[in-house]
């Protein structure tokens, strides 16, 4: 097929034109299945008004009424893990409706997306549909995973084709960033700039440009790497479990490799992309590495799909997590396995890890080579087939599947020359145009830009990220740059006045040098004329675990127990309060997990801004303890300020009840929206859909506080608490709860320790306190409850584990 070459818009923060910038508001998406109804939820979680249509029973010869199948489908996606909303409030901003009854419904859509069934006839016939009810000025996109983008427009008019495109999103929406975007050669530059631009700031997504291929770019490339895994499996040289620990977290790649990942992704699923794959590229050298392999197509023929039939190359039997044996066809355990990659893990980061195997001499080695070297050539064949640089194969991969570094990452990795001058001697097929790269690589480093090689060109060409994202790394290489550091933390400077607290410690728990170095980091900001304020966050994997639970078990057994701890848990609030009052702005910008003392500096920060995946709360029940670094109090008060009337304490009441099941159940926000709608976060908190711009964003958040003239919230003076009528209720729920089986004898006394305090200790009447009685009340419970053997035997659990405390 003959592709044109495209010229990509610019979608980048400020270059993108103001008319690429204009948002959507509404849209439509017609086709409710799996995919359909996930997008219509992204969308919704977007902010944007929704309408959901599918077809009506009756199409399909079935009884029903019109809206069974949208109805049906829309309820099965609000009951996904994961959850495909950010909250369930979020479901209500989606109406459903039919295509016989409400089709003209989509006049009022911004942006229309076909997510139909997968047969040209049927698009087209609903692309007439569209074009005789959508508005003139709607933007039309189809999400086709296969079918080519052009035909699927044919018969409609210039005017329709000039508002048309592919929007490829990857499954789950929510959660995988990769946004495929498919121009046709008819499609306004400006449309294609405008839903690249709305996709990555607004959805969340890593947007590439991809050309109308079969299967585009991330499933080409994604699904010849996963089928020559499991090839390595049908031809006998290895184990699905062997495959798995050589595939999964080893490489770069998600924990759940690649048998897990088929399990999830759905046996028919695979099996449907790897036909139409097969079927669509009659000309690629390697189509037959796509056709279905014999053990996908019986345990399809068995109806054993993977995690949604509960049976697929795995299958879990009691405790006991079981695989299938492609003779008998029956669920066996694991067999012995010579492999051991521990030396491989050992062996440092990624590059690190991938050079070990390379050079290994064993079964983990030519597992290695024989599938990377495959997947490498492949990939340097499909250019310009499918992309014109090598970089926007690797973020296709990175982002769609999840993997830390692309195949032409790795290449680069692994030392170009050498694994090209390999490939040469072994004879595998490799296009002229890999003879051409210098010896820097297919990547380098200009001016602090990156740049990378495009084979058409003959040239390194610059690869930059969008100005809005970016990260510490380059900032971390300028020595100048650090205004002051410990072991585990660093005040940078950010430019424009603006300085970042950075804490470095394991998994980025809150110990001793991390509070002590937030307090001597706000105390320079402050005392510096120059600067503006601060941010903290981080490059982690998580935002905070919480507080280094090691060293308090470490101070206890250094010191007389409990009590030599006690200097370190009010010095813990002290440094959470100073950013709640520091005299100038301090925003604390979270992503991912943000639990126990993350999650209190973070409700102390009065002007938070947060990666919509946020997953925050206040956990520490869950180890025996209650939170203690200012937690407790600021639940107390805020449930007080949710109420209508804080001077009648029956209108408070269901607020605190609400902040107490919060922390007795150590639930988490599962998004930054159900973190504000738990009032974790403030409703004024801002939410960044896309992670990567989450210091952009919170840098100019400081600097608008800042040029309107910043002034610290009032310290809470009269907190609202209920005193032994309002424990009371609590008192009774937790009695039924024990009674019932829900929670043990010693889950009940932590919980009526923590409404002890939320409600005001030993007072004997409701009444206003200052917010330092009640973190007198924290530190006493904290410290009583950590001298508790079950306490004390729940925090070794986890130091074992060593595995985050979570809900």
């Amino acid at each position: 097929m003959e592709t044109p070459t495209l010229t990509k818009p610019q979608t980048n923060g400020a270059a993108a034109s103001a008319q690429a910038r204009k948002p959507f508001r509404t849209a439509a998406v017609l086709g409710a299945g799996v995919m359909g109804s996930q997008i219509a939820a992204h969308l919704a979680n977007a902010g944007l008004t929704v309408t959901l249509l599918d077809i009506t029973p009756k199409t399909i010869g079935k009884e029903g009424k019109p809206n069974d199948l949208v109805e049906g489908a829309f309820k099965a996606a609000t009951k996904m893990n994961p959850a495909p909303f950010f909250a369930p409030s979020v479901q209500k901003r989606v109406t459903l409706g039919n295509f016989d009854e409400d089709f003209e419904t989509i006049a009022d859509a911004d942006w229309v997306i076909e997510v139909v069934v997968e047969r040209m006839d049927v698009k087209r016939d609903v692309m007439a549909r569209i074009e005789e009810h959508a508005r003139p000025d709607a933007v039309i996109s189809s999400n086709t995973s296969g079918l080519p983008i052009h035909e699927i427009a044919e018969g409609r008019s210039d005017d329709f084709k000039r508002r048309f495109l592919g929007t490829h999103f990857f499954n789950p929406p929510r959660y995988l960033k990769l946004f495929e975007v498919i121009p046709t050669p008819d499609t306004d530059p400006e449309v294609v700039a405008r839903v690249s631009h709305f996709a990555r700031v607004h959805l969340g997504k890593g947007v590439v440009i991809a050309k109308d291929t079969p299967n585009f770019i991330g499933n080409r490339i994604g699904i010849y790497g996963i089928m020559g895994a499991i090839e390595q499996f049908t031809n006998g040289a290895y184990s699905i479990e062997e495959i798995d620990q050589l595939t999964g977290s080893l490489v770069g790649h998600p924990r759940s490799a690649t048998f897990r990942t088929a399990d999830v992704v759905g046996l028919d699923t695979l099996r449907h992309v790897t036909e139409n794959l097969h079927a669509g590229v009659p000309d690629d050298e390697s189509r037959d590495r796509f056709l279905t392999p014999d053990i996908l197509q019986r345990l399809n023929d068995l109806k054993q799909l993977g995690a949604k039939s509960k049976a697929g190359f795995y299958k879990k039997v009691g405790k006991d997590i079981l695989s299938i044996d492609p003779e008998t066809m029956e669920y066996t355990p694991a067999a012995e396995s010579d492999l051991d990659i521990k030396a491989f893990k050992r062996a440092g980061n990624l590059p690190a890890r991938f050079n070990a195997l390379y050079e290994d001499e064993g079964r983990a080695g030519q597992f290695f080579r024989t599938t990377t070297l495959d997947l490498l050539s492949y990939s340097a064949r499909r250019i310009p087939e499918i992309a014109d640089s090598p970089a926007d194969i690797d973020k296709a991969v990175e982002w769609g599947f999840g993997w830390e570094m692309g195949p032409f990452a790795t290449w680069d990795a692994l030392g170009f020359a050498r694994v090209r001058d390999q490939m040469q001697d072994e004879g595998i097929a490799l296009p002229d145009w890999v003879n051409d790269v210098p010896e820097d690589g297919l990547y380098r480093e200009e001016g602090g830009e990156r740049q990378v090689w495009i084979p058409e060109a003959g040239e390194y060409r610059s690869d930059p990220k969008p100005t809005d994202e970016w990260g510490l790394a380059l900032i971390k290489q300028d020595d100048q740059k650090t205004l002051w550091q410990n072991d585990e933390a660093a005040l940078l400077d950010l430019g424009d006045d603006v300085a970042l607290f950075e804490f470095r410690s394991k998994a980025n728990s809150l110990g001793q040098q991390v509070m002590e170095g937030l307090v001597t980091a706000i105390d320079k900001v402050e005392n510096d004329r120059d600067l503006r304020g601060m941010v903290i966050g981080n490059e982690g994997g998580n935002f905070s675990v919480g507080a280094n639970l090691g060293e308090v078990v470490m101070g206890m057994a250094m010191g007389d127990g409990p009590a030599a701890i006690a200097p370190f848990i009010e010095g813990f609030q002290q440094s959470i309060l100073k950013v709640r009052y520091a005299t100038k702005p301090v925003v604390v910008t979270t992503h991912q997990r943000v639990l126990g003392g993350g999650c209190e500096m973070t409700m102390a920060c009065p002007h938070p801004v947060a990666a919509a995946e946020t997953y925050i709360g206040l956990v520490e029940l869950g180890v025996g303890l209650i939170p203690a670094g200012c937690g407790t109090m600021m639940m107390t008060a805020k449930a007080a300020e949710a109420a209508a009337n804080t001077d009648r304490p029956s209108e408070i009441q269901p607020f605190l009840r609400q902040a107490f099941e919060a922390i007795a159940m150590a639930n988490v926000a599962t998004s930054a929206t159900m973190a504000k709608e738990m009032r974790i976060l403030p409703t004024e908190a801002l939410i960044v859909m896309n992670a990567e711009r989450r210091f952009h964003v919170a840098k100019q958040e400081v600097i608008r506080l800042s040029e309107q003239g910043y002034l610290p919230p009032p310290v809470r003076t009269h907190i609202p608490v209920l005193g032994p009528q309002g424990r009371a209720q609590f008192e009774i729920a937790l009695f039924q709860f024990q009674e019932g089986g829900y929670v043990s004898e010693y889950d009940h006394y932590l919980a009526s320790r923590l409404a002890w305090v939320m409600t005001g200790g030993d007072l004997t009447v409701p009444a206003e306190v200052h917010e330092d009685y009640l973190l007198e009340l924290e530190r006493e419970v904290f410290l009583s409850l950590l001298g508790e053997e079950k306490t004390q035997a729940r925090i070794q659990s986890i130091l074992t584990t060593n595995k985050p405390l979570r809900n």
